[in-house]
């Protein structure tokens, strides 16, 4: 699919994405370096592709990168957690509107991209493991008509029972005894 191009007026005129004026229009902020980041065909093939061949959230495919960028990786270093986590409610918002005018739907829910670190009071909110150092978890997607692959529950439920194998026991003629124990 052809890339998708969304601007910050789109983004604005977006039902979710006008409460994040705020943060579109503020020249303190590098969300019109985030939109041009998302804007690219590469990172929204791979964002489709951490769905269908990954089974994690779009923004995983991608996250990575975003948060390499220096503006963006010195912005969510501020420790100001309220405007920080707008930032990112706007990006996960921006993600949404690019996947669904790639013909994708909300699943209703979130994928893990990282597990938070212990707040310590005067630094940033950051994760301690996981894939992203700055992002949490992001929203599902499938695609209308189903996804093409089945994820490893659903595989695992429509396999027949698999019944478990005996374990055969040590009996006194197939134990080993070391040979300094030997008579």
């Amino acid at each position: 699919m052809a890339k998708i191009a969304v601007t910050r007026k789109e983004f604005l005129d977006d039902a979710q994405g006008k409460t994040f004026a705020d943060v579109a229009n503020s020249p303190d902020q590098p969300f019109e370096l985030v939109i041009e980041f998302f804007n690219d065909a590469a990172r929204q093939r791979r964002m489709e592709e951490s769905e269908l061949h990954h089974d994690r959230a779009p923004l995983a495919g991608v996250v990575r990168e975003l948060e390499s960028l220096p503006e963006v990786g010195e912005y969510l270093g501020d420790a100001q957690t309220t405007r920080n986590n707008r930032f990112r409610q706007a990006i996960g918002v921006l993600v949404r509107i690019i996947m669904e005018k790639r013909g994708w739907k909300k699943t209703g829910r979130k994928g893990s991209l990282g597990v938070r670190a212990t707040k310590i009071d005067s630094s940033a909110a950051h994760n301690s493991g996981g894939l992203a150092f700055w992002f949490v978890r992001a929203e599902r997607y499938e695609l209308p008509q189903g996804m093409p692959y089945l994820s490893v529950r659903r595989r695992l439920e429509e396999l027949p029972a698999v019944r478990p194998k005996k374990k055969h026991s040590v009996t006194a003629s197939t134990k080993k005894v070391p040979s300094n124990e030997r008579t």
